[in-house]
């Protein structure tokens, strides 16, 4: 460890760590040679197929294949009990959910913000179970600053809207448009718009 104030001399190597506790230059040099010389011998007793450059990418490898495994494992979102936050982390997070190429499962209730996943992750990757539900209504700004009142925010609203797909803009059309009361979708309405899951993610 170098002391704060010290000058580096013309030629040193700064990756050669500095020894402490007294050392001479004769010492240090005896030193360097001998850890050159256990290398060296660790190598030959590794064996031919094992150079420790060879044992890098066989570690590099098996961490490539346990990655690979558990991204497999990873392939499927299902959403259960999600009842909505705030509009821009749930855009961050379904873009991520889409760019991994994982399915997302609708297992439960979608409300409010859970619900941009439609217009986000294509709709080939969504499927529903018979438990599936969708709740919509307007966004509203975050009441920690409106004192508890839910005050409808018509921008982020419009910006929702624009994110889903035109069968569901259709239902809520049919339904009355997005107000602040929620509307739900469930069952035979809801396959209209989401394929059905198989049965063996039930």
């Amino acid at each position: 460890m170098r002391r704060a104030g010290s000058r580096v001399q013309k030629g040193e190597n700064l990756s050669r760590p500095v020894l402490q506790g007294g050392y001479g230059a004769g010492r240090a040099r005896q030193i360097f040679a001998g850890l050159r010389s256990h290398d060296r011998t660790a190598y030959r007793a590794l064996g031919p197929g094992l150079h420790p450059f060879n044992f890098f990418l066989s570690v590099v490898c098996a961490g490539s294949v346990i990655a690979g495994a558990a991204g497999a494992a990873l392939a499927d979102y299902r959403i259960r009990k999600d009842y909505g936050g705030f509009i821009d982390q749930y855009k961050l997070k379904y873009a991520a959910i889409r760019d991994r190429g994982e399915r997302v499962i609708i297992d439960g209730v979608c409300n409010s913000a859970c619900t941009l996943v439609l217009g986000i992750v294509p709709l080939n990757r969504i499927c529903a179970t018979p438990r599936a539900s969708l709740g919509f209504h307007t966004a509203h700004f975050d009441t920690s600053y409106t004192f508890g009142i839910k005050v409808t925010n018509y921008w982020a609203t419009a910006d929702m809207l624009a994110y889903y797909p035109e069968t569901v803009k259709k239902w809520i059309d049919r339904h009355g448009g997005l107000t602040a009361d929620m509307k739900t979708v469930n069952g035979p309405e809801l396959r209209a718009i989401i394929d059905p899951c198989p049965k063996e993610v039930f």
